[in-house]
């Protein structure tokens, strides 16, 4: 039976579960407060510089390729994808830059150089890796996380030994390499999922398998080309966007979500699906009693980081620069405890610059570069003027110094966003960037709840809840509420 299905906010997760929803037949309506689709996934343009204000990271090219698949589409109908070479740069300091491969055979040669014996390490630590891969994507993710129960089954209890969930990433790391520069290396993926690697389970060394064996891409045209083509994709089967339509209130009568106030408009609908910030969503739009967590749930759960980014337009192109770089120039451990142990603005941080420009002529004039800087910060941290040039003022001298690039002399256009900004421009939590840390103690059927248990047509999907951050997952986490609605209406109507 057909359904009126509303859906508040437009990210990943959002679109993926908007353009399902309307394949099985309902009638969909997403609505967003911005002015553009896509979440933190969207995108500026000004003065011929094309911005990607989110994501810029493109691993595991297979979960966008299934999704579009499930619609009779290939990503080539959308974007033209490009395999990275090197996948990215480190800087371990002004004269000692790395270059990671694509080609695995010659990323072992590396490792070989650096350590004795690290190439076959590295093929037992990949192997185990794709294990935990296979089995991750293949089955945990797919699971809504409404019960301990989903992980009943034999083959996936015998799974969870193997997947080293009770050991940490470092352990794992440091058993097998003792370079410090190969474990910074394969401890970076790690980094954003809200932990250090000493308290992030081995589970997650499935990173490593995607970003050495799967590789690390880019869409031509920038990371928003994923958000036209599922737009796209919604469009043609019926989906109604619906931009610069913030929500302010969910009327809840008798355990049933009736609608939403959008001004002074009240939208009725059948289901809700909540795409927005979890936390938004239950403290400030849902009245008390249809909560299910409460400020002191929130407040102790543990957020992946926050970010200082920077998007610049430059007037001259750089040499010797690679499409993404890491600046493991200063004290690795120091800066990942400055965010996750004593939440503060970093002492001499790490971060990321990524230049697309590099890779993509149609991201920047002619001539010209388009650069992002990224430096990871503890959420919920004071943000001001002053602070973020003063780190801006740190990245572009270490940069400076490395590539011997002048950025502050070559500015045309300059734009930063911060933890307040994630918190106004996302109402994300405590201004975190890339939602619930993935910790033991926050896995599985341990975070946020993709279905209320206080309201029973009102679902919830995103980074803050199963299977967690990034885009394939939230990709998923759209996908399995779509199949979640879909069963529960068959259901209801036998």
């Amino acid at each position: 039976m057909k359904k009126k299905i509303a859906i508040i906010g437009s990210g990943f997760s959002s679109l993926a579960a908007a353009a399902c929803l309307a394949k099985e037949g309902h009638e969909v309506h997403v609505f967003e407060k911005n002015n553009g689709l896509g979440g933190r996934a969207s995108q500026t343009i000004v003065d011929g510089f094309i911005f990607d204000m989110g994501p810029s990271w493109y691993w595991m090219p297979e979960v966008f390729e299934n999704f579009f698949l499930h619609f009779g589409k290939k990503t080539s109908d959308f974007y033209d994808l490009v395999r990275l070479n090197p996948s990215y740069t480190v800087v371990f300091s002004k004269g000692d830059i790395v270059d990671l491969p694509a080609n695995y055979e010659e990323l072992k040669a590396l490792f070989e150089q650096l350590e004795a014996g690290a190439g076959a390490n590295l093929d037992l630590f990949l192997a185990e890796a794709e294990y935990k891969y296979k089995v991750g994507m293949q089955e945990f993710v797919w699971k809504p996380g409404t019960s301990i129960m989903e992980f009943a089954d034999l083959r996936v209890v015998t799974s969870l030994f193997k997947l080293d969930m009770l050991t940490s990433v470092s352990s794992q790391v440091c058993k097998l390499f003792k370079n410090e520069k190969i474990r910074k290396i394969l401890e970076f993926p790690v980094l954003f999922l809200g932990a250090t690697p000493e308290k992030t389970p081995a589970l997650y060394s499935l990173m490593n398998y995607a970003d050495i064996k799967l590789g690390t891409w880019y869409p031509i045209g920038g990371m928003h080309k994923i958000v036209e083509g599922m737009v796209s994709v919604g469009r043609d089967l019926g989906v109604n966007y619906h931009t610069n339509h913030a929500v302010d209130a969910i009327n809840v009568n008798g355990g049933i979500a009736q609608s939403i106030k959008i001004g002074d408009a009240k939208v009725t609908f059948d289901y809700l699906v909540a795409g927005a910030d979890y936390e938004h969503v239950e403290q400030n739009l849902l009245p008390p009693a249809a909560r299910m967590y409460d400020f002191k749930y929130w407040d102790s759960r543990t957020m992946a980081p926050s970010s200082l980014l920077f998007y610049l337009g430059l007037k001259k192109k750089m040499t010797g620069v690679h499409h993404h770089t890491l600046f493991f120039d200063a004290d690795f451990k120091k800066h990942a405890l400055e965010i996750y142990e004593s939440p503060q603005w970093p002492t001499d941080p790490l971060f990321y610059m990524c230049v697309p420009s590099i890779t993509d002529e149609s991201v920047a004039p002619e001539g010209c570069e388009n650069v992002f800087l990224l430096l990871p910060l503890a959420p919920n941290l004071k943000d001001d003027h002053e602070l973020r040039e003063k780190y801006f003022d740190l990245m572009c001298d270490r940069v400076f110094d490395v590539f011997g690039y002048d950025i502050k002399d070559n500015i045309l256009f300059k734009r930063s966003f911060c933890v307040d900004d994630f918190t106004s421009e996302y109402n994300a939590y405590k201004g975190n960037a890339y939602g619930l840390a993935n910790t033991l103690k926050q896995t599985a059927f341990l975070k946020p709840k993709l279905r209320s248990d206080k309201v029973s047509n009102l679902f919830f999907t995103g980074q803050l809840t199963s299977p967690g951050p990034g885009m394939p997952p939230s990709i998923i986490s759209g996908q399995v509420v779509s199949k979640m609605i879909c069963e529960n209406i068959k259901k209801s109507f036998g």
